[in-house]
């Protein structure tokens, strides 16, 4: 355990914590205070620490006229339906891997986890074809069906950690009071399965929201774009470089998961803390 009963040993932690919190904040920061800075302050050879006449000329912008409320609602659909999807076919897996003994089970765990090794660069390559030949290209379900494939196996483990510590004696006493499998899951397990579920539904909502790569690359019709590519298309392309409207849209593309987080933090913890991420 760390000892931090000495003047210099407190000194020296809260240096090291202090250094580490500015390393972590100070993009937020700036991410902040360049959004409410005029263009001739945001452009200056000598950047300032705070907006000297703060302004809200790049929120007006990014609202008003660009496609970022438009983008915004492609977002939430796209998000939404993944974490849904995933998080249903991942709790039903999780549990059948962590409550039942069948043949082949660990290897189907294992071939699961697998695919999480590869990079996402390189199943895009093997994934568009499929896509492409299901006539789901620049469709949002193509999104959807992208984005659970790639955070369906990770769910999976975390409610499959979760449920390993479930005590299977009070699965036992229903099955000995007559109760079905599915009656069991769903009046016993899942109530009690609520912190795993907030946590596994945050992780496939946000790996939906921050995707830029698969979101580039399967949808093409500027109105079916999600707030990533969206973003970067309008303010930061080939002729034009509008930072103060990045720095806006950027933090207006962060509130619903803030929001989300506001919410449901207290699940969220104690879902981590459950063990349902190792």
């Amino acid at each position: 355990m760390l000892d931090l009963s000495s003047p210099m040993a407190r000194t020296v932690f809260l240096a090291v914590a202090g250094a580490i919190a500015l390393y972590l904040f100070f993009p937020i920061y700036w991410l902040v205070i360049s959004a409410f800075k005029a263009n001739g302050e945001l452009y200056r050879i000598v950047p300032t620490l705070f907006p000297h006449e703060p302004t809200l000329d790049h929120f007006r912008t990014a609202l008003g006229q660009g496609r970022l409320p438009e983008q915004l609602r492609n977002s939430l659909t796209v998000s939404l339906s993944s974490a849904s999807v995933n998080t249903a076919l991942a709790i039903y897996a999780g549990y059948s891997f962590a409550k039942f003994q069948y043949a082949g089970r660990r290897l189907v765990m294992v071939m699961l986890l697998s695919a999480q090794v590869f990079p996402f660069g390189l199943l895009l390559i093997s994934l568009y074809p499929i896509v492409t030949s299901l006539g789901l290209i620049d469709t949002r379900i193509a999104l959807v069906f992208s984005y659970i494939v790639f955070a369906l196996p990770v769910s999976t483990y975390m409610f499959y950690s979760y449920f390993t510590q479930v005590p299977s004696e009070m699965i036992e006493a229903a099955r000995a009071d007559g109760a079905s499998e599915l009656r069991i899951f769903h009046t016993i397990i899942l109530p009690v399965s609520v912190p795993a579920v907030v946590t596994v539904f945050l992780y496939g909502f946000m790996w939906s929201w921050n995707d830029l790569l698969y979101a580039m690359t399967l949808i093409v019709s500027e109105d079916k774009r999600t707030i990533g590519p969206g973003m970067l298309l309008t303010y930061l392309n080939e002729v034009n470089a509008d930072w103060g409207g990045a720095m806006a849209a950027s933090i207006v593309a962060s509130a619903p998961i803030v929001v989300a987080f506001a919410f449901l933090q207290r699940w969220f913890i104690q879902g981590v803390t459950a063990g349902s991420v190792k």
